[in-house]
């Protein structure tokens, strides 16, 4: 298949390793981004370790003429989308003009606003029906690996799921006093929103953080666990109406959270416009006003998340706790997977948080490529056979396990 990857970042990273692993799949492969010469890195890093050509591009994804340029120049069956939430609809706009299937690993959010819902995306189902198409959404780990979880414990271990917690933790130390796992910008829009979760067809509303608890995770132990709003939880609820609770649950160290206090506090995290005076480089002293987002100068000075690698220890521990009826009785049933920052740095070069999004991505991609995830319309994970997607998982590098009939803690 011939691939189309935009982004050239962390999850990126992973994801070009995992394509050109898979080279009797993808037999032609396109990076861009924004910055061709991140491309034409990584572009060499492959050749070197994997001998295979790849090819590279410029693209202002918020650009739809400079995206139909690029699908119309490089003819890829499908884009898979790594760049940033707010270059969804444009990117998806694209391939509908150019024929292209889409898939990416986060739902769309507007920039000047710090919201995401599938709604937007859910809204273009009947055009990619109309021009045959298939747009796969939210196929990282949560997004993605959560919902093929769940998807799996529907069709072999349940008749009817009752109460579903996604529970992701981060054990890992990269010795930095302050840094994000992937861009800064996204992660602390997402975590500083209200929480959100769903219980007997309500959506219920808590402060941000508000709603914690110690949770015990495996190889791992005890760590605090915070009740967060997450997209895949709007996309569950509706594929299997028998929840009837609906959490995801994010672990977070102290001092991640005393800094991130601070940073609210003294208006770092606001995503408008500030007028700030800037001194001319010329050294005359004199000054021009010009706009900046606070939030995305905090990005510039804050630590790159695909540099922590080198020096992260520990692990991310990633699934789901599940609570239903099999045969008349109850069961509960935890499904998960933990992955080594140092063994994901070993192979790709990036840390583990990045290589939990990035090998489900090129999964996905796999996926549809052997025509296995493959209809015309707008799609989520759950909404296809999870089977070969979880026997990739273990040939892939995210091998799971499964536990049953123990105290979920929830």
């Amino acid at each position: 298949m011939n691939i189309l990857m935009i982004g050239a970042g962390g999850v990126a990273t992973v994801a070009a390793h995992k394509i050109a692993q898979n080279s009797d799949v993808f037999t032609d492969f396109t990076i861009a981004s924004r910055r061709k010469e991140k491309c034409d890195a990584l572009a060499k890093v492959l050749k070197d370790k994997y001998g295979i050509t790849v090819k590279t591009a410029q693209v202002d994804a918020d650009d739809i003429e400079q995206l139909k340029q690029l699908f119309n120049t490089y003819q890829p069956e499908l884009c898979l989308n790594l760049a940033l939430p707010y270059q969804d609809l444009t990117i998806m706009d694209a391939c509908l003009a150019c024929g292209v299937n889409y898939m990416d690993t986060a739902n769309y959010e507007p920039r000047d606003e710090a919201h995401f819902e599938y709604s937007w995306q859910w809204a273009y189902m009947d055009r990619f029906k109309e021009a045959g198409l298939t747009a796969i959404l939210g196929c990282g780990f949560d997004p993605g690996v959560s919902g093929v979880y769940t998807a799996y414990a529907a069709k072999h271990h349940f008749d009817e799921i009752h109460y579903l917690d996604i529970v992701d933790c981060n054990a890992g130390n990269h010795h930095k006093a302050f840094a994000t796992n992937f861009n800064p910008e996204i992660n602390i829009r997402e975590i500083t929103q209200k929480g959100l979760y769903y219980k007997d067809g309500q959506w219920l509303e808590t402060e941000p953080l508000e709603v914690h608890k110690a949770l015990t995770y495996p190889n791992i132990g005890p760590r605090e666990s915070y009740l967060m709003h997450h997209e895949e939880l709007e996309s569950l609820v509706k594929n299997y109406p028998t929840i009837k609770q609906a959490r995801f649950w994010m672990t977070f160290g102290q001092q991640y959270l005393t800094y991130l206090d601070v940073i609210q506090n003294i208006g770092m995290s606001r995503i408008d416009d500030v007028t700030y005076e800037a001194p001319l480089a010329d050294g005359s002293g004199k000054t021009v006003k010009v706009n900046i987002v606070p939030l995305q100068f905090l990005k510039a000075v804050l630590p790159n998340p695909q540099d922590l690698g080198e020096n992260y220890e520990g692990e991310t521990s990633i699934g789901c706790r599940i609570r239903g009826i099999k045969d008349g009785k109850e069961q509960t049933y935890y499904v998960y997977n933990n992955c080594s920052h140092q063994a994901a740095f070993q192979e790709t070069g990036m840390q583990g948080v990045s290589y939990t999004t990035g090998v489900p991505a090129m999964i996905g991609a796999m996926m549809f490529a052997k025509g296995l995830w493959k209809k015309p319309g707008v799609w989520n994970v759950e909404d296809f056979d999870p089977d070969p997607f979880m026997e990739q998982l273990n040939k892939q590098g995210l091998p799971w396990h499964e536990v049953f009939n123990e105290d979920l803690e929830l």
